[in-house]
């Protein structure tokens, strides 16, 4: 049977909080979730499956591209990776699927439908989905459309029976990460990924080295569960030398917040300085869980670029979204982390709950003192299945389960609802295009910024994005 594994384009994206101009050019990164089922099933199957990916966002394929890519390959089971903002894309490929083969089972898998199961298998181009990690669903699911047997045995799936839905039990989240295979990266083409805060010149691709976070914010949707579960140090160390022998040397840390257990961040970095290996690394923190030693130990290992989430310049919202963190943690992180050497990026929030325009005015103020390398300021948006969509719902900020009534009816003239508590949308966008503008357009800032240009490709990005950015 051949199986086929896409990645659907971005061309009906649903806007949410940041201007195109901030989007567009972060770069390409490789869809490691069907990487990760990919290699999952050819360690339990073998050869049984003919297993390939198609990442239509990095080939830059449109609709007419992708069907005739399907017509050539011919699939007998389509899985098709479905995250909230790509719905319409991913609808829009499976009928393009289902228009050249209607024998196809088409597999919805990711985010969306793990929050709303039984909206995506109403679709009509939907046969199935799995929901959660799906790794080891996925490969059951496989062995039973193989045999011609029933779905209803196999936690963590969903799908249509006479004309019924029927969703199985979830399944466990995965314990022991290190049993996983490392994701199948010779499946798509590495060397057009890259990272726009890269160098530009190496060749990048994401690393999970956990998954799950411990933490209570109010924004964060738990797709992966509330307790952080860790590779070892030795196995994520052996993946970046799998990647190396590859040729890839920049690797970008995708996990919620890797250094989360400071024990075993400090051991993967002195595996990588021990083994000599010449990698950089961008990597998810919050400004809690880092000190001085860990940040020189992680820049030794070749982290040049680090991100944190500072969301607001004022304590009060920075409760109101039980963020967990102080203003003294967010300065004395970034003086840290540029004391290491590393390339910093801060994330804000604009029109969170409680905030006015002096709130506003505060996290403009705090980016600028902490002057990081890149600045995004967000405009707040409750996604589905958080804290803060529910609360908007019941305090009636937001107008009905907007989310859960696009899942039932996906349109191209949906947009999501901002928090809408103090501003109308258009104030929020202004706030945000004066933020962003206040900031970038720095004297100081376009200085240090010409001065850490390391070629002409990564000036070229830059450059590209400032103008977008100016006419947003």
């Amino acid at each position: 049977m051949n199986i086929l594994l896409i990645n659907p384009p971005t061309e009906n994206l649903v806007r949410t909080f940041a201007p195109d101009s901030l989007t567009e050019e972060m770069g390409f990164y490789p869809p490691m979730g069907l990487l990760y089922i990919a290699a999952s099933a050819k360690k339990i199957h073998g050869d049984r499956f003919h297993i390939e990916v198609l990442d239509t966002q990095v080939e830059r394929m449109g609709y007419s591209q992708i069907e005739k890519t399907i017509a050539q390959k011919r699939p007998d089971i389509v899985g098709i990776s479905c995250m909230t903002f790509l719905l319409l894309d991913a609808l829009k490929v499976a009928r393009i699927v289902k228009k050249v083969n209607p024998q196809s089972h088409i597999v919805f898998g990711g985010t969306h439908p793990t929050i709303y199961p039984k909206e995506m298998v109403s679709q009509p181009e939907v046969d199935s989905i799995v929901v959660g990690e799906g790794e080891y669903a996925f490969s059951e699911l496989l062995d039973a459309l193989a045999n011609g047997r029933g779905l209803s045995g196999i936690k963590g799936v969903g799908f249509k029976q006479n004309g019924t839905i029927v969703i199985n039990p979830r399944r466990e989240f995965i314990q022991d990460l290190d049993n996983l295979p490392f994701p199948d990266r010779d499946l798509v083409p590495g060397r057009k990924y890259y990272n726009l805060l890269g160098k530009g010149k190496e060749f990048m691709t994401s690393l999970l080295t956990s998954r799950g976070c411990p933490f209570n914010c109010t924004f964060c949707t738990k797709k992966d569960g509330r307790v952080c579960r860790m590779r070892s140090p030795e196995n994520v160390v052996r993946e970046i030398e799998e990647c190396t022998s590859k040729g890839i040397t920049d690797f970008d840390i995708i996990d919620d917040t890797f250094t989360l257990n400071r024990k075993r961040v400090l051991a993967i970095a002195d595996l990588i300085i021990d083994k000599k290996l010449k990698i950089t690394m961008d990597l998810r923190s919050r400004v809690d869980t880092v000190d001085q030693e860990l940040l020189d130990r992680v820049a030794q290992a070749g982290c040049n670029r680090i991100r944190f989430g500072v969301e607001s310049g004022d304590i009060e919202v920075l409760k109101n979204l039980k963020k967990g963190i102080t203003l003294e943690q967010v300065r004395n992180a970034f003086k840290m982390a540029k004391k290491a050497g590393i390339v910093t990026f801060a994330y804000f929030m604009l029109g969170s709950p409680g905030e006015t325009e002096k709130e506003i005015k505060s996290s403009i103020a705090l980016a600028k003192e902490l002057n990081p390398d890149f600045a995004q300021f967000l405009i707040t948006t409750p996604f589905p299945a958080t804290e803060l969509y529910e609360s908007g719902r019941e305090k009636g900020i937001l107008k009905g389960d907007f989310w859960r009534e696009f899942s039932v009816y996906p349109h191209g003239d949906f947009s999501p609802q901002w928090w809408t508590e103090n501003f109308s949308p258009r104030e929020l966008e202004k706030w945000q295009r004066k933020a962003h503008l206040s900031y970038y357009y720095r004297p100081k800032y376009v200085w240090s910024q010409l001065r850490q240009v390391k070629s002409f490709i990564e000036f070229a990005r830059k450059a590209k994005t400032a103008v977008r950015l100016l006419f947003t």
